[in-house]
């Protein structure tokens, strides 16, 4: 078997897609990851028909186009997950583009039926004039249950590895999503996210600020990082974040209301004062968002109509399409529960 590309089976990797030969590394890439999680024959197949596709649909209509390939796990099974962006020109009618024999490129307009029918699960979001999003998944069996939350990061433009991460987790009747802000760009910060995601997923279920707290000491070794734990709870109405350092949080509410919350100054293992943790109103139906300062904020969710009612996966990559900068680690995650 082909080895598989380096970060493939962990945050993924990130390809352009301007011609068509990078449109094959994709479809190529994706088989090995495929291969390497023991799928199914047949479903590599499909996943190899979808990646074809997707990637394909960017050389053909798309500008600056790209797609993430990674991994997607459950406790008990793994599969194979697309991140489609493009900058334009959007769809107009995206019910029409998904039924077989519609193209724009004179060519047999079969992409989007295609995914359809061979990916376990998709979603597509398309804005005229702005792009098109689409986050499609491929198990080997069975389908899990949606993600209530979602998250992605890019590389400053020539690293290979990213200082911003994310993790989440539901303990004890917690669910917490954690960002980190590795300092710096490179290994080092890699090493300091990696450190605070373990130290993450080993804390006890605790209130946000004893999670924070916990971070700071287990990071003393690394070089440090910015990070923030956010705990949405519906059932209560609220969300629970505390934060040290430069990551921004967001509700946005579904009637276009939007909320920052607040993280203190500070550099999780080094520097800190008190940490404190703050409650924000969260309606049914609203959208936690979370970013490091690769992300500027100058993305406003009224421009995107309809976005906040479709997946994470799919929040999460328009924001880092549109607002995520090249010259730093951008990393965003994105929580949404009924």
């Amino acid at each position: 078997m082909a080895s598989v590309p380096e970060g493939l089976l962990d945050e993924g990797v990130w390809f352009r897609v301007e011609e068509s030969g990078t449109a094959s590394a994709v479809r190529r890439a994706a088989e090995r990851l495929a291969a390497s999680l023991d799928m199914p024959e047949n479903r590599v197949a499909d996943l190899a028909i979808v990646a074809a596709e997707a990637a394909g649909n960017l050389v053909k209509h798309a500008d600056q186009g790209a797609v993430l390939v990674r991994t997607v796990r459950t406790a008990e099974h793994a599969g194979v997950e697309l991140i489609v962006v493009d900058s334009g020109p959007g769809m107009a009618d995206v019910a029409r583009a998904i039924g077989d024999g519609h193209s724009t490129a004179g060519t047999l307009g079969i992409g989007l039926g295609a995914i359809s029918r061979q990916a376990s699960r998709w979603d597509l979001h398309s804005v005229p004039g702005r792009g098109t999003v689409l986050a499609v998944q491929v198990w080997p069996d069975g389908l899990p249950e949606p993600n209530w939350a979602a998250g992605l990061t890019r590389p400053l433009t020539g690293q290979t590895v990213s200082g911003d991460g994310y993790a989440i987790r539901e303990v004890d009747g917690r669910r917490q999503l954690l960002l980190s802000d590795g300092l710096g760009h490179g290994g080092l910060a890699a090493a300091a996210t990696h450190e605070a995601v373990r130290a993450f997923r080993k804390a006890p279920a605790v209130p946000p600020a004893q999670v924070v707290e916990a971070l700071h000491r287990s990071l003393g070794h690394t070089r440090g990082a910015a990070l923030a734990v956010a705990e949405p709870d519906p059932s209560a109405g609220v969300v629970r974040y505390a934060g040290l350092g430069n990551i921004s949080g967001t509700v946005l509410a579904p009637d276009g209301g939007r909320r920052g919350m607040v993280s203190m100054p500070g550099i999780a293992g080094h520097q800190r004062r008190q940490v404190r943790e703050f409650d924000y109103p969260l309606a049914p139906g609203a959208v936690v968002l979370m970013h490091t300062d690769g992300v500027v904020d100058r993305w406003n969710a009224a421009d995107y109509p309809g976005l906040l009612t479709h997946t994470p996966e799919v929040i999460a990559a328009t924001v880092l399409r549109d607002a995520g900068v090249r010259r730093d680690d951008a990393g965003v995650l994105v929580a949404r529960l009924p």
